[in-house]
């Protein structure tokens, strides 16, 4: 995946920045989950995949979809949808999934779809709103108010953290 591309000075999420600001942006790999847009760090970012043949892991908490194999590696598939308290996803040839590392570990982040990376300045970036789920709140760093959306900013470790769920 590039990371930033300048070659008209605009950023893909219509925004328009001069070479100052530009300076101050962060890249997000963009994803779509029950049609609320998400966004990860690219530099978080291993790898996009499409449908994938999964193992399902038993006695794994719900929100563990199972393994896969990626090019001899075993990882960890996780649906996002269940880890957000959302309804299960039926499975079809449109699955996505993100890939990332999170503490030496690969993880599949399951999702609904896979948008482009976009470039947000960082003083445009705003604390998680007291009206946004306690769940996602939970897993949310912050949130972009984009154009004419609200992006998520994904925690991937907090989204990754099972105990503290568990235990409450």
């Amino acid at each position: 995946m590039s990371t930033h591309g300048k070659p008209n000075g605009k950023a893909s999420n219509g925004a328009r920045h001069d070479d100052r600001d530009y300076e101050d942006s962060v890249d997000y790999v963009t994803m779509t989950i029950a049609g609320q847009l998400f966004g990860i760090p690219v530099l978080q970012v291993q790898d996009v995949l499409g449908p994938q043949r999964i193992t399902r892991i038993p006695l794994a908490p719900p929100e563990v979809a199972g393994s896969l194999n990626l090019r001899g590696r075993i990882v960890t598939a996780i649906d996002v949808r269940l880890r957000l308290g959302l309804e299960p996803k039926p499975r079809d040839d449109h699955d996505m999934s993100i890939v990332v590392d999170h503490r030496g570990e690969l993880y599949s982040l399951m999702v609904d779809g896979v948008g482009e990376v976009v470039a947000v300045a960082t003083k445009d970036f705003e604390r998680n709103p007291a009206t946004l789920d306690p769940l996602w709140r939970e897993v949310s760093a912050g949130i972009y108010r984009l154009n004419d959306q609200l992006m998520v900013v994904l925690d991937v470790s907090r989204l990754l953290n099972f105990a503290t769920r568990e235990a409450a």
